[in-house]
């Protein structure tokens, strides 16, 4: 299932798809040029504060785009694919700064791009450039925001913010990761401020019901762990 690393990036078997897993969070499919992220979450740091009174430095968004741009520029895509929540709410557009703006418009502009419906922006804005879609199908991958239950092959979704914990010399070390059985890909969050949930929870077990590897990114590499070692 999951087989060589490099100091960058892993790559795995998805349904029959071989896809590279970078440390930035995306997943690459070099066959068809096609990169995925999945939950970008733009503009949570400014939703928090208007709604929740939580103040948090107001860099989310352009610290995410930043590691977007490094990616696209890494890798060079046909196409990109956001795997939804891309937006953190109906009016994060609406927030961001015009330097933001524009970067999007020249990400969507360079690329095929997609943007995936999600449950925080079922209308993705379509001023920013780009299509829009409920789920996305290439080859045997499909692409969607919220996993379904049961069997899925090729499914690749986002939604769950995957992350690990493995125990290491004593100590507990905790990191978002790709989780995937073979035949159906979790992606990380990819946003600044977005957490985890770990892969052990129970909403994992209605689809991963098998063994599985959490892919969990490091500062150096990303690092295949067989399920049996987590917790």
């Amino acid at each position: 299932m999951a087989e060589a690393a490099t100091d960058e990036m892993a790559t795995a078997s998805v349904n029959g798809a071989a896809l590279v897993f970078d440390r930035s969070g995306a997943a690459w499919w070099p066959e068809e040029r096609l990169l995925v992220v999945a939950d970008l979450h733009f503009e949570k740091g400014s939703a928090f504060a208007a709604r929740r009174g939580v103040l948090l430095p107001p860099y989310d968004t352009r610290e995410t785009l930043a590691r977007l741009e490094q990616a696209c520029a890494y890798y060079r895509p046909k196409t990109v694919i956001a795997l939804g929540d891309s937006f953190h709410d109906m009016q994060a557009a609406g927030r961001l700064a015009a330097s933001e703006v524009a970067q999007i418009r020249a990400l969507t502009s360079a690329h095929e791009w997609y943007w995936i419906e999600g449950n925080h922006d079922p209308k993705p804005p379509e001023d920013l450039g780009g299509w829009v879609a409920g789920t996305l199908a290439c080859g045997p991958l499909t692409f969607r925001h919220l996993p379904q239950p049961g069997t899925q092959p090729g499914e690749v979704a986002g939604h769950l913010h995957p992350a690990a914990k493995v125990t290491v010399r004593g100590r507990g070390l905790r990191r978002r990761c790709f989780v995937t059985d073979g035949s159906r890909l979790i992606l990380p969050s990819f946003g600044a401020y977005t957490g985890g949930l770990d892969v052990l929870d129970r909403a994992f077990a209605f689809l991963l019901a098998g063994p599985f590897h959490a892919w969990m990114i490091g500062k150096e590499r990303v690092y295949p762990v067989a399920s049996r070692k987590l917790g």
